[in-house]
């Protein structure tokens, strides 16, 4: 494969070579009755989930097991009972092609400091089987793309955490993986620097067509990044599934605390075609997706002269089931 084969698709740019084929059996990754034992402790329990959305999170508190069912996923763990298949390979039995394939951004700071990021960059590339012409083109590209071609020349321990964390996300994706792996990658980021790494991980699956799977225990990095999560909790599958459909499950209409005339504004809801059941001290309103049903309460009150003393979800939220789901 030539230098071309090997370029970054950002920002308008295209590449057939970056683009994941789907593998024969339609998922990326399957496992099957998953099960492993570290001495006394069940690290994971009978865990058998497929993974088929562009951007996936794994979610579950410390010690639930993410860790280890990465490890197995990409072949450095072989479980005790069960079977593990990435990208259609059979993760026991062919661990290297795996590894190939993939890309892996680990939590730990595990960065060799008396390197620059891109004499680390480009070793990775040659690592993965790219050529030396194509390893330093690609280097350049990707930590262009993670914010570090000013920084590509310095040594990696004059780096904030933020600076480090891009570089293990620049080395997880300079051989164009058809999979990524990011191991709390948000990890030690103050608040802007989160609010960077959320938008390039998101335009991994979004832009790049790079699957994605980010282990996490903040909610928030997952729901915003993520089309489908997965919950582990002491080592079992509690739910997975993809986001949107959790989100109309959680559902269950809008309630409303008004002051002024509760009857013309019940009449105006219902002429924009929305149910208002009283409830408490106010009104249960339904009827339609719910950002339509926040605008009519917004113009209802309007029209009527009410005020709006307070709006929120009438049922459980996704962030309320999620929760639920890791207690």
């Amino acid at each position: 494969m030539g230098v071309a084969g090997h370029r970054l698709r950002w920002a308008g740019v295209t590449s057939a070579a970056l683009t994941p084929k789907p593998p024969a059996t339609g998922h990326l990754v399957a496992t099957s009755g998953v099960s492993k034992r570290f001495g006394a402790v069940q690290a994971l329990d009978d865990v058998s989930v497929e993974l088929t959305a562009a951007a996936t999170g794994l979610l579950g508190a410390n010690g639930a097991g993410k860790s280890t069912l990465m490890k197995a996923l990409l072949g450095l763990v072989t479980p005790d009972e069960g079977r593990v298949e990435v990208l259609g390979i059979d993760a026991a039995r062919h661990p290297g092609e795996i590894r190939r394939r993939l890309g892996y951004m680990p939590e730990r700071d595990c960065l060799p400091l008396e390197m620059t990021a891109r004499d680390l960059v480009v070793h990775m590339a040659e690592l993965r089987g790219l050529p030396r012409r194509a390893a330093v083109l690609r280097a350049s590209e990707v930590l262009f793309q993670v914010g570090l071609e000013e920084e590509r020349s310095r040594l990696i321990r004059t780096f904030s955490t933020g600076m480090k964390q891009r570089t293990k996300l620049a080395q997880a994706l300079v051989h164009s993986p058809e999979l990524v792996v990011l191991d709390e990658p948000t990890n030690g980021l103050d608040p802007s620097g989160r609010e960077e790494m959320l938008s390039l991980v998101r335009r991994l699956s979004r832009d790049l067509g790079i699957a994605v799977l980010l282990s996490s225990h903040v909610l928030e990095d997952v729901t915003r990044t993520c089309d489908a999560v997965v919950v582990l909790r002491d080592g079992r599958l509690v739910t997975a599934g993809r986001i949107d459909e959790m989100e109309s499950l959680a559902g269950g209409g809008v309630f409303v605390r008004i002051t002024g005339d509760a009857g013309a504004f019940r009449a105006a809801l219902e002429r924009h075609g929305l149910g208002a059941e009283p409830r408490e001290d106010g009104l249960v309103v339904s009827g339609s997706a719910e950002d339509a049903v926040l605008d009519a309460i917004r113009d209802c009150a309007s029209e009527t002269g009410t005020g709006l003393r307070e709006v929120r979800p009438a049922g459980p939220t996704l962030e309320d089931a999620l929760v639920d789901a890791l207690e």
